[in-house]
């Protein structure tokens, strides 16, 4: 076992958890931008790579970090969505947010999604699950 066991260092787990999610979060919304400039709409990619990256380094289930990274994930796909996709009519955030109702269906359908896969995979990382069992005779 290596000298900073799953129990020893909690804070550091979770420190780790959160900038792998923010490097994901950050190469989320690049390809989300390149995506768009070639004329595809892929908007659940911030949050699903935001999560790919925390759940990839988490060594331990932790529901508040989980639930942060869901919710990160959310406002950068809000914040991508407004940069790429501001409305005609006034381009400030301020707006946009007031009239996130306006909205397609499947765009808020997708943030739903990507909002999701944040929470799910730094919860569900595969590193946390306990090992399984062999099987009975």
């Amino acid at each position: 076992m290596d000298a900073l066991s799953k129990s020893d260092a909690p804070g550091l787990n979770a420190a780790l958890t959160l900038a792998a999610a923010t490097a994901g979060g950050v190469i989320g919304y690049f390809i989300f931008g390149w995506l768009v400039s070639q004329g595809f709409y892929a908007p659940a990619i911030p949050g699903v790579l935001l999560g790919f990256g925390g759940g990839f380094v988490a060594t331990q289930r932790n529901v508040p970090v989980a639930a942060i990274c869901g919710v990160v994930a959310l406002a950068l796909y809000l914040f991508a969505e407004w940069r790429h996709f501001p409305f005609a009519y006034d381009d400030s955030l301020s707006y946009f947010l007031a009239h996130l109702a306006d909205l397609r269906p499947l765009t808020l359908i997708m943030v739903g999604l990507g909002g999701f896969a944040g929470f799910w995979f730094v919860w569900r990382s595969r590193n946390n699950r306990p090992p399984h069992s062999p099987p009975r005779s």
